[in-house]
């Protein structure tokens, strides 16, 4: 088991955006009890009324959406290299049929500041609590983002997470 340490809010910001686009990430949230694992692809960083902020968007069709609403967190996790079919995995089955956690062999640790747990084998952990969130509305989308990214509808929520807590493996030289 790898050590985790308390990391400064961004000091792997460049890390997190190069694995957001590929292969993902994984969101996660619930509780150590019960709990679902999705794969984002879309994520926005940074600081927003002078706190640090991780924006995801969630289709309310998604398992994850009703965790979420639940719990009014979410933890971000950042997977090794060697995680890619995990990756896909978690973005192409549904948790209301499968336990992905289990089939995919990843560990629930419970987070210091939030209720959603992280994930112990991805090498760096956000936890974040919901401050605020919006509904996509299609009236103010760009035609091009409306016909590329909606054609069916589901509009995503974004929800503006507050970076409470980042951890990291003690080691990263070593993924």
């Amino acid at each position: 088991m790898k050590r985790k340490i308390e990391a400064s809010t961004f000091s792997f910001l460049d890390e997190t955006i190069r694995r957001l686009n590929k292969p993902g990430l994984l969101l996660v949230s619930g509780n150590m009890k019960q709990a679902n694992v999705m794969t984002i692809g879309w994520g926005l960083l940074g600081i927003l009324w002078s706190k640090p902020f991780f924006i995801v968007a969630v289709r309310p069709s998604r398992y994850t959406h009703k965790f979420i609403e639940e719990t009014g967190d979410f933890t971000v996790n950042v997977p090794r290299r060697d995680m890619e079919e995990t990756v896909t995995y978690c973005g192409t089955v549904s948790g209301r049929e499968h336990n992905k956690f289990e089939e995919r062999g990843l560990t629930l640790l419970p987070s210091k500041k939030v209720n959603s747990p992280i994930i112990e084998e991805c090498i760096i952990n956000y936890e974040c609590k919901v401050t605020y969130k919006t509904k996509v509305n299609k009236e103010e989308l760009s035609p091009s983002i409306l016909s590329l990214c909606y054609p069916y509808g589901d509009y995503h929520t974004l929800y503006f997470g507050e970076i409470l807590m980042v951890h990291a493996d003690e080691n990263l030289d070593s993924d």
